[in-house]
């Protein structure tokens, strides 16, 4: 027997992640290297019922039989203790939600690298491609960065671009973002085991933020013009779902398209192939969407049970 390759022998790896978008990177990782520990959030309460769920990460976790770890906070002695006692050779993070202390990053000898779906160093923060989604652009990605103290500062070691498509939702997108981080990952682990991937820095001079919504940024605000309240349509599913008000109720978007209308902002100005909305300019016309305390239904069965009349504002 000759001496084993070393891209055979399996990488130590801790993988960090919480949400949904971090699941196909966890199972690509899994699926070739040696994943010592998964460290996720504490299980919370969820849902209307606030029962206490366990977040997507660690459902997933335990299917696949990986050791799970749910520290309150990464920055808790007890943890980084049984951390480093765990030997990583390489931290992979995705959609973990703590920012890790330097004792984390300066713990494994190939350092924390993070899968973060948009083309850094646009986009840096929470939500990348739903903000992209809301800025009317075509093109985003995935970029596989080295961890710095900064937020989505550090180097870059792999991206790779994507088309957004014309109707697609942030739900959609992210889905699709989620697979290519996965597979990019793993592309990204092969260079840094061969040592053929170098660190790129990033250009500050192009950098934009992207900070989590809040539920307020919903509000449709109808001068504006009709393309961009499709926008943030799209860019507001799953959540927090962009919305106005109709007879003192909330009243949830979650489609729309195009219209060839116009009118004074917020008014129905039309009930023929979808609820049509008069924009700033243009308008929308509402294909999906959900009364408060109703569930969401197409516009045809809402148009029927509440007497929907054109002339009617929005908003």
């Amino acid at each position: 027997m000759g001496p084993m390759n070393p891209l055979q022998k399996k990488l130590r790896i801790c993988f960090m992640g919480t949400a949904a978008f971090a699941l196909p990177t966890m199972q690509a990782v899994a699926a070739v290297e040696e994943v010592v520990a998964v460290v996720t959030q504490p299980d919370r309460p969820r849902g209307r019922g606030r029962e206490v769920a366990p977040p997507p990460v660690k459902a997933r976790a335990l299917r696949l039989g990986l050791p799970i770890m749910q520290p309150e906070r990464v920055k808790d002695p007890l943890f980084l203790s049984q951390l480093a006692e765990l030997r990583p050779e390489l931290i992979v993070v995705a959609a973990f939600g703590q920012i890790l202390p330097a004792a984390v990053l300066d713990l494994p000898p190939l350092g924390c690298v993070n899968v973060h779906p948009s083309l850094l160093p646009k986009y840096r923060g929470a939500a990348p491609f739903q903000r992209a989604i809301i800025q009317g652009e075509s093109r985003t990605g995935v970029s596989i960065y080295r961890m710095d103290q900064g937020m989505d500062t550090g180097p870059l070691l792999l991206t790779r671009e994507v088309e957004i498509a014309e109707a697609e939702t942030a739900e959609e997108l992210g889905d699709r973002l989620a697979e290519i981080g996965g597979e990019l990952v793993v592309e990204a682990i092969k260079g840094l085991k061969q040592g053929t991937l170098k660190l790129v820095p990033q250009d500050e001079k192009g950098a934009s933020y992207a900070p989590l919504f809040k539920k307020t940024d919903g509000l449709i605000p109808w001068q504006e013009a009709a393309v961009q309240i499709r926008n943030r349509i799209r860019g507001m599913v799953p959540w927090p779902v962009a919305y106005t008000a109709w007879q003192g109720k909330m009243l949830k978007v979650y489609k729309g398209r195009l219209g060839e209308g116009s009118g004074i902002p917020g008014e129905i100005i039309s009930l023929d192939s979808g609820i049509e909305v008069a924009c700033g300019t243009g308008s929308i016309v509402i294909e999906e969407l959900q009364m408060e305390g109703g569930k969401r239904i197409g516009w045809a069965e809402f148009a029927r049970g509440h007497r929907l009349t054109p002339g009617e504002r929005l908003g």
